[in-house]
């Protein structure tokens, strides 16, 4: 279950946060030459930097996340093996979608070539409250 965050506490004036996913993406290929040639050095400055860029938007994060596995493709046929862009995914929190993608603007993630982030607006299913 989802609890928002509530701001405020200090004026005794409260605003719910709305919740948004953060699909960090790269096309399969570049990913694919990233795992087959790595470069421990890229490697390490880029875990420095993903570190320094989470920690300046911890207040942020609902669910920092992280990198994602294999991908399984399920559909009313059955089950079979896929490949996606999706690479890794983050849960956060903010005022409006605007500024939840305004967060992501600086994400090292972009040293991949052609590496995108799709920020998502959850909402509530319709009739569940």
């Amino acid at each position: 279950m989802f609890l928002p965050r509530l701001l405020g506490f200090e004026t005794g004036e409260f605003t719910i946060m709305k919740k948004y996913i953060a699909l960090y993406m790269a096309p399969v290929g570049a990913f694919d030459e990233m795992i087959k040639n790595p470069d421990p050095k890229a490697m390490k400055e880029t875990n420095e930097s993903w570190n320094k860029w989470a920690k300046s938007h911890e207040k942020s994060f609902v669910d920092q996340g992280g990198p994602v596995g294999k991908n399984k493709r399920v559909t009313k046929e059955g089950i079979k093996d896929v490949r996606n862009e999706v690479t890794g995914y983050s849960f956060v929190q903010a005022n409006s979608h605007e500024e939840a993608a305004k967060m992501f603007q600086d994400n090292p993630s972009f040293a991949y070539p052609g590496a995108y982030v799709e920020v998502i607006e959850c909402t509530e299913m319709p009739g569940s409250t």
